[in-house]
């Protein structure tokens, strides 16, 4: 069985994404407290379309993958930090 989806603690991935988060959107949390399961959105970290955008232009600039808006499962990707590191793990091209 696979914990890796219910382990609430960051992988390094992840918290190399929470550094990155915190410092474009200037976030007043520390990256190893941001919980990989929690909402980015709304009741979580409190991120709004304004952030998300920001978040797309980071992942683009610094992995090489690009975030679409109109993208059907976009709302799927932002669900988590760690639904956001999977999908960038997934379409981050090689090399």
């Amino acid at each position: 069985m696979n914990t890796h989806l219910s382990d609430p603690s960051q992988t390094p991935f992840e918290r190399e994404i929470a550094e990155r988060l915190v410092d474009v959107l200037q976030l007043e949390i520390a990256p190893e407290e941001i919980d990989p399961l929690a909402p980015l959105f709304v009741e979580g970290l409190g991120l709004d379309s304004i952030d998300a955008l920001e978040v797309a232009l980071m992942i683009s600039r610094a992995y090489g993958v690009t975030l679409s808006s109109d993208d059907p499962n976009s709302r799927d990707i932002f669900a988590s930090l760690r639904a956001l590191a999977t999908h960038v793990t997934v379409m981050r091209p090689a090399g």
